[in-house]
Formats: C-alpha cells, sequence, structure tokens
C-alpha cells in the first residue's frame, strides 16, 4: 500500500499541488468487485482545501487516473456500521450516499480516523460521525496530530528566541511608565529611540574619562616584556647543559630499537612455523580413512567425507611468499597429492561398482511393473547415491578428469536402464490402448491369429519399442483390438479408419485415462531423476572448473569441456545447460516414445488428439511453472508441437469430409449429416476443453468448421433437387443455431447470430414462395395491379385500364371461394410435410408462418381494392376468421 500512496502521490496529486494524507482500498458494495482508492487530501496552498477523491486503474492498467472528488465541507455523515465488532464496510453521506467495502477494516479505521481529525482542523461544520468506536474519535487534535494530519511538511516558523522572565518583566515596567505605548506604537518608538541616543553619548565621555587609567596600563605592559626577556636568558643556558644528556639517550635508544626488532623478528619465525604446522598437518585418522575407510557403510562414508575436506583444506592452504620454497612444505604437498590420487581412484572405482550393483538391483523389479502402467521408483537408488553426494563435491573440484569419467559412467549405464524401463512401459501402454491384452486371452485357443496378433504387435513396436509397422498392419492391429466396431464411412466423425458411432465415450474415457497415467508417471520420474542429479553433481550453482583433467567424452558423444595446453579445462556456460544435456543422454528415448503413443492414440481415432492437446498443454504449462528451460518442459513442448499438428489434422480431415458430403437425389435432404456431426463435436469438445489451457486453439478449430459448415451447407442446398433450396438452408441452420444457443460458445456468437439470421430468411423466402401457389391468379393480378401504379397511374384510376377493371377483379375473386382457397392450403401443407424433415419438427413453426404472410397478403389485397376500387363493392369471398378455421382445422387433421 505504501508503494501505492508514493505513486498516487508522485502521478496524480504532486502536479495537482495536493498531499496524499490517507488512502483505502475499496469496491462498491453490492456490486462486482472492481477496486479503487479514496484518497483524503489537502492542497498545499492557502487557503487549505480538503478533498475526498476517487481513483482507479485505468482500463489498460498501466496507470491510475482521477475519477472523482468530493469537497469535504460536503460530507454529511460517516457511518461506519458497526462499532464494536470488525467490519469493512462503510458509507459516506454526500449529496448522495455512496456504501463501500474496503479491503481490510484497519485501513477503513485508519481512513475514518483521517476524515475525523481534518474536520477538526480545517472545518467549521462538524461532520456526524455514526457507529464509529471512541477510540477513533479524540477530543482535540494536538499540535503534533495537526503536523502528521496534514503530511509534517508545513512552513516551518522562524526560529526566536523566547524572553526570559526578568526581561519580560523589565518590559513591562517600561510600558507602564509610557501611557501611549500600546495606543501609539510610533510615539513609543521614538521616545525609546532619544533614549538610546542619550545613553550612547554618555558612554563615549565614560570612555574618553579612563584615559588616564589607560596610561597606566601601558607602563605595567612594558615591565612584564622586560621580565620575559630575562627568563628567555635562564632557559637558554638550561639548553646547552640539557645537550649532552641528548646524545646519551640517542645511544640508549638505538641499542633499544636492535632489541626491540630481534625479538620481532622471532616472533614472526614462530607466527609462520605455528602456521605451517596448524594448516598443513593432517591428522593420522584422517590419512587412515583415506587410504583405508570403508565406502559402503554410513560410518566409513562420513569418516572419508571429513578426511577429504581436510585434505582440501589442506591443499588449498593460502600459502605466504616464500614457503613453496621450503623442502618441508614440498614434502608435504607431494605428500598430499599421493593421497588425493589415491583416494580419488578408490572412490570412482567403489562408485562405478555402486552404479552396476544399484542397476541390477533395479532390473529386478522390472518384473513386477511389466504388466502393470507404473514405472520403478529409483528414490532407494537415489537415496544410497545421495550419501556420497560430498565425496563427489570434493572429486569435482580436486580431480575433474574422474569426476567427468564418472558422470559419463552413470549417464552411459543409466541411460539403458531407463531405455528398458520406459520402453516396457510404452509397450504397456501401448497394448492397453488397442485391447492387446483382452484380445490375446480372448484367442489364446487359436495359434494362428495369436501368431498374427504377435506378429502385428512386433511390426508395430519393434524391438526398440518405436511404430516401425506398415499403416495396413496398424489399421489390422486396431481393427483386431477393436472387433465390435464397424468399417470406414463417409460421415465426419470417420476417424482412423473406424466408424465414429463405434468409438464410445467409454473407449475414449480409457484412452484419456491410460494418456494422463502416462504423463502423470512420466513427469515425476524426470524431476525425481533431474533433482538428484543436481544434487549428487552439485550442479545447482556455475562453478569454474579447476584442477588436472583429461579429454573426456561429453554427453553427445564429443568431449565435455577440453583441456588447455596447460592442462587447465575450459569453463562450462551454464550448469543448467550441464544438467538438461544429462537428462537428455539418460531419457533419450522418451521423445520419439511418447510421439509414437501419440500416433498410435491418434490412429485408433483422430478424436484422441483432442484429449492429449489439453492434458499435454496441462503438463507442459506445469513444467514450465516450475524451470521453463528444464528437461521435461522442452521435451513435452516438442511433443505438444506434434500434438497440435494432429489436431489440425483431425480438423483439416472433418472440413475435407464435408466437401465430400453426396446427397441422394430421390430422398429429401433433411439435417446434413455433417451439421448433426459438428454438434457432437462441439459437444465433446467443450467437455474436454472445460477450463483447459490451450482453450485458444479450440476456439480458432471453431472457426475453421463452422465456416466449413456454412460453406458447404449453402453449397448442398444450390445441389438439391429434391428438396427446395430454401428448406435445406433453413432446418441445417435452425439446427446450427439451436446447437449453438445450447453450448453457449463465446466465440462463435457472431456465427450464431448469421445462423439465426439465415434461417430467418430462409424461412421468409420459403413461406412467401410456396403461398404464391395457391392464390397464384389472384397474386398475378394484384403484382399487375402494383405494377401498373409503380408507372405512375394513380390508383383511384386502375379500374379503368381494360386488363384490371372491376370485372376482370370480380372474375378472378370468384375463382378463390373459401371452398377453393382450403383446398390449396391443404394441399400447400402436405407439400410443406413432403420437404420438411420430421427431425428438427420445424412444421408447426412454418405452417404458423405461412399463417401469418397469408393474413398479411389478405390484409395488403383488401387495401388494394379499396384504394384502386373505391365504392365498388367488390370484397374476397373468405375472412380472415377463415383463414385462421382452414389453417387450424388442417393441421390438426394432419
Amino acid at each position: 500500500m505504501t508503494a501505492i500512496k508514493h505513486a498516487l502521490q508522485r502521478d496524480i496529486f504532486t502536479p495537482n499541488d495536493e498531499r496524499l494524507l490517507s488512502i483505502v482500498n475499496v469496491c462498491k458494495a453490492g456490486k462486482k468487485k472492481k477496486n479503487c482508492f479514496l484518497c483524503a487530501t489537502v492542497t498545499t496552498e492557502r487557503p487549505v482545501q480538503v478533498k475526498v477523491v476517487k481513483v482507479k486503474k485505468s482500463d489498460k492498467g498501466d496507470f491510475y487516473k482521477r475519477q472523482i472528488a468530493w469537497a469535504l465541507r460536503d460530507l454529511a455523515v460517516v457511518d461506519a456500521k458497526d462499532a464494536i465488532k470488525e467490519n469493512p464496510e462503510f458509507d459516506l453521506h454526500f449529496e448522495k450516499i455512496y456504501k463501500w467495502v474496503a479491503s481490510s477494516t484497519a485501513e477503513k479505521n485508519a481512513f475514518i480516523s483521517c476524515i475525523w481529525k481534518l474536520n477538526q482542523r480545517y472545518l467549521r461544520k462538524k461532520i456526524d460521525f455514526v457507529n464509529v468506536s471512541a477510540q477513533l474519535l479524540e477530543e482535540s487534535v494536538p499540535s503534533g496530530e495537526n503536523q502528521s494530519v496534514t503530511g509534517g511538511d508545513e512552513e516551518a516558523v522562524d526560529e526566536y528566541q523566547e524572553l526570559n522572565a526578568r526581561e519580560e518583566q523589565d518590559i513591562e515596567i517600561m510600558m507602564e511608565g509610557c501611557e501611549y505605548a500600546i495606543s501609539n506604537a510610533e510615539a513609543f518608538a521614538e521616545k525609546l529611540s532619544r533614549e538610546l541616543q542619550v545613553l550612547d553619548g554618555a558612554n563615549i565621555q565614560s570612555i574618553m574619562a579612563s584615559e588616564k587609567q589607560v596610561n597606566i596600563l601601558m607602563k605595567l605592559l612594558d615591565e612584564a616584556l622586560k621580565e620575559v626577556d630575562q627568563i628567555e636568558l635562564k632557559l637558554s643556558s638550561y639548553e646547552e647543559m640539557l645537550q649532552s644528556v641528548k646524545e646519551q639517550m640517542d645511544q640508549i635508544s638505538e641499542s633499544n630499537h636492535l632489541i626491540h626488532l630481534s625479538n620481532t623478528n622471532n616472533v614472526k619465525l614462530l607466527s609462520e612455523i605455528e602456521f605451517l604446522v596448524n594448516h598443513m598437518d593432517l591428522a593420522k585418522g584422517h590419512i587412515k580413512a583415506l587410504q583405508e575407510g570403508d565406502l559402503a557403510s554410513s560410518r566409513g562414508i562420513e569418516a572419508c567425507t571429513n578426511a577429504a575436506d581436510a585434505l582440501l583444506q589442506c591443499m588449498n592452504v593460502a600459502l605466504r611468499p616464500g614457503h613453496d620454497m621450503l623442502l618441508a612444505v614440498k614434502q608435504q604437498q607431494q605428500r598430499f597429492s599421493d593421497l588425493r590420487e589415491h583416494f580419488a581412484r578408490r572412490l570412482a572405482s567403489h562408485l562405478n561398482n555402486v552404479f552396476v550393483q544399484q542397476g541390477h538391483d533395479q532390473s529386478s523389479t522390472l518384473a513386477q511393473h511389466s504388466i502393470e502402467l507404473t514405472l520403478p521408483n529409483h528414490h532407494p537408488f537415489h537415496r544410497d547415491l545421495l550419501r556420497y553426494a560430498k565425496l563427489m563435491e570434493w572429486l569435482k573440484s580436486t580431480d575433474y578428469g574422474k569426476y567427468e569419467g564418472l558422470t559419463k559412467n552413470y549417464m552411459d549405464y543409466l541411460s539403458r536402464l531407463y531405455e528398458r524401463e520406459i520402453k516396457d512401459f510404452f509397450e504397456v501402454a501401448k497394448i492397453k490402448m488397442t485391447g492387446m491384452t483382452k484380445e490375446s486371452k480372448k484367442f489364446a485357443t487359436l495359434p494362428r491369429k495369436e501368431s498374427a496378433v504377435k506378429q502385428e504387435t512386433e511390426s508395430l513396436h519393434g524391438s526398440s519399442g518405436k511404430l516401425t509397422g506398415s499403416t495396413s498392419s496398424l489399421n489390422k492391429l486396431s481393427v483386431q483390438s477393436s472387433g465390435n466396431r464397424r468399417s470406414q464411412s463417409s460421415s465426419l466423425l470417420d476417424m482412423g479408419n473406424m466408424s465414429a458411432s463405434d468409438l464410445d465415450v467409454a473407449d475414449r474415457s480409457k484412452f484419456d485415462k491410460i494418456f494422463e497415467q502416462v504423463l502423470s508417471e512420466l513427469e515425476p520420474l524426470c524431476l525425481a531423476e533431474q533433482d538428484f542429479i543436481s544434487k549428487f553433481f552439485k550442479l545447482q550453482q556455475h562453478q569454474s572448473m579447476t584442477g588436472n583433467m583429461t579429454e573426456a567424452e561429453d554427453l553427445d558423444g564429443g568431449t565435455l569441456s577440453r583441456q588447455h595446453n596447460s592442462g587447465t579445462p575450459l569453463p562450462v556456460s551454464s550448469e543448467k545447460d550441464m544438467i538438461r544435456q544429462m537428462m537428455i543422454k539418460i531419457f533419450r528415448c522418451i521423445e520419439p516414445e511418447l510421439n509414437n503413443l501419440i500416433a498410435l492414440g491418434d490412429k485408433i481415432d483422430s478424436f484422441n488428439s483432442l484429449y492429449m492437446l489439453v492434458k499435454m498443454s496441462h503438463h507442459v504449462w506445469t513444467a514450465q511453472n516450475v524451470d521453463p528451460a528444464s528437461f521435461l518442459s522442452t521435451t513435452l513442448g516438442n511433443v505438444l508441437v506434434t500434438v497440435k499438428r494432429n489436431f489440425d489434422k483431425c480438423i483439416s480431415n472433418q472440413i475435407r469430409q464435408m466437401e465430400e458430403v453426396k446427397i441422394s437425389k430421390k430422398s429429401k435432404v433433411g439435417i446434413l449429416p455433417f451439421v448433426a456431426e459438428f454438434e457432437e463435436f462441439a459437444g465433446l469438445a467443450e467437455s474436454i476443453f472445460k477450463n483447459a489451457e490451450r482453450r485458444g486453439d479450440l476456439d480458432k478449430a471453431y472457426t475453421k468448421l463452422i465456416r466449413g459448415v456454412f460453406v458447404n451447407v449453402e453449397k448442398v442446398a444450390n445441389e438439391s433437387q429434391k428438396t427446395p433450396r430454401d428448406v435445406v438452408m433453413m432446418e441445417n441452420f435452425h439446427h446450427i443455431f439451436a446447437t449453438l444457443s445450447r453450448l453457449k460458445i463465446s466465440c462463435l456468437e457472431a456465427e450464431k447470430k448469421e445462423a439465426k439470421q439465415k434461417y430467418t430468411d430462409h424461412l421468409q423466402s420459403y413461406v412467401i414462395y410456396s403461398l404464391g401457389q395457391p392464390l397464384e391468379k389472384l397474386n398475378h393480378f394484384f403484382e399487375g395491379v402494383e405494377a401498373r401504379v409503380a408507372q405512375g397511374i394513380r390508383e383511384e384510376e386502375v379500374s379503368y385500364q381494360l386488363a384490371f377493371n372491376k370485372q376482370e377483379l370480380r372474375k378472378v375473386i370468384k375463382e378463390y371461394p373459401g371452398k377453393e382457397v382450403k383446398k390449396g392450403l391443404d394441399n400447400l401443407y402436405k407439400k410443406v410435410d413432403k420437404h420438411l424433415c420430421e427431425e428438427e419438427n420445424l412444421l408447426q413453426v412454418v405452417w404458423h408462418s405461412m399463417q401469418d404472410e397469408f393474413i398479411r397478403q389478405y390484409k395488403h389485397f383488401e387495401g388494394l381494392i379499396a384504394r384502386c376500387y373505391p365504392g365498388s363493392g367488390v370484397m374476397m369471398e373468405f375472412t380472415i376468421q377463415d383463414i385462421l378455421d382452414y389453417c387450424s382445422s388442417i393441421a390438426q387433421s394432419h
């Protein structure tokens, strides 16, 4: 809050010559939480103006802006809601009541207290404080408080010296002696000036009267100077007498200096000897531990660790100049070097044996995991090896060549161990996905089929667990593992050479669980190994690697670092990169195995790409939050690219299948297959992508799919021969609109409105087109009337046209008595019923629209008759009520 207060003072109030005294973070009560700040301010110029200012963040969130300000004198009541219990709500009564909720009760109390102090200091009109604790309201505002309220930086009052009691009394006596001292200050000042001049003259006369005394003082000074000269003569004689004593004391001082120098040299020599003995002497117990210590027991490891640290301290001691020329120092350094070489060899050999032994123990547990979708736990292996972490750190700093050799051996052996475990793990996952276990049991009594399944499995996975089989063998394997699935169809959801109707929710849910379990098993495995590598090989921080080192192979088969000609290795740029490279070498099979599993899932059912995209995106997001540059984050990110490509391919295939849809020329179209299947896809996608990180990818796919649906609906409608174009457009866009309204997909709001508009337009077009047929001659007659009026003939003169006179009008009206109209409407209802499909259930909607349109045309015809044939007495032979009865009876009869 302090940082926000400084920012508001700097950006908003300082430019307006105001000081910010108190601030509270609030939001309006009972509304969505849009936070803002209420600020109590005073102006720096006089007269002081006190305000309450509302400040909020801009929409972009880059800066604060001043929204509204109220003068404190306009504040009538401050209501704190509750004076006993803590309550963040409070009301401010200006011209209207503003209800606020503070972010904390403490901020609210501080703000109300500041308002009360400002009221006491600056306002004559007192504000009414309701439901406020008495502790917040003080009886008066002391001067110190006034200063704190106003920011503590008001103009300082010029310093003055207070009169003491004596001076104050003298001034009072002097003013009492002059009656006009208060009433006429100028006269009083002139009087004081005259008296001051008289005192100055008296002072000068006194000085002139003391001239005789000054002469006497000068004579006394001359006599004192004579006495000083005599004293100087005596001091000169004393100095000559002490000269001989000074020479003797110099000789004594020189002799003492030589003695002190000798003592100093002896002390320094003793200090050097003590330094060498204390810092270059290794205890016998440490020597024995380095030579014979047990590296298999915890106590032996601890003893060897302490001895190695002591040896390192002795070898790294900072020798003083000249120490390296001493024979004893050279011999001790050589002895330390031999001990280091011997212990380094012994430690490297033991750790290599530990790697091998632990690996064998780990391999023995593979059998129990081979039939389960779990990875072996390496925690016991890591726990045992971490006992040697400090020794590895010692080896890294003393003999980098052996440290690098151990790193290489660990990576080589662990990469083979992890490769076996991970390939077996993915083998189980693939079998579970394809149902291989169930199929093997089902056909156990059929040698020929069992051999075929085994052959397909080998061709699919291979010895390395990769998808090396051909497309046909994979299709065959997929069909065998789902024997109840139908062959390929031309529908939109026909994925992976399997019918979408056979891929039920249980199958997809099973795949989703298997894929999630695969990722959930891999993630802790990689994180645990990375954490172990960081701790065991001491790679948390960057260090320049020094010491003797020979050229060794690096993580990818080259060299980790190469020697200078002097034998010093080149420093590694970043130890995080080294950890990542070690992880790449150890887990080099994870990425291809994941890609193979993804390819298998996509081949089984392309809809699996939706599940994989959501799951993989979540795990990538989780890994990046831990460490964006880690091996796990990078690997999952690479695999996510493959999953995204499969997802895009799935969408492209759906659009392509829309374009390839063919309709029967002999039957009505109804709801197109890809329209119904888009509904199924959207429903499934919404359930999968609920609260997913990659929602944007689905929104882009929706946009592509819905455009494809719109385009291909119009294409099919234009090609339709049996069903009218308007019916195809109306029914399918009504279905699309209903689907989008039900699913409430925010990114398709514009398409939902477009679908509704197309449905409405084509419904109206179909109704108008169909209604022209039952009253065809009547429609043609009045169209001709409207055409004459449009040509400029006045409406009342249309009856004089030969083709549109009253007799012709009566003749046309007689052809459509009520019975004929009902018959025409009945035929129209049957025709509409043939055009519309039952699944969309739009018959009554269309019939009701036709009824409304028929009534509209009837009223339009009556209006034309009234305007163009006034007084003719010509009327339609049926009424609006007849139309309603005809339509109702026809709808009920069918």
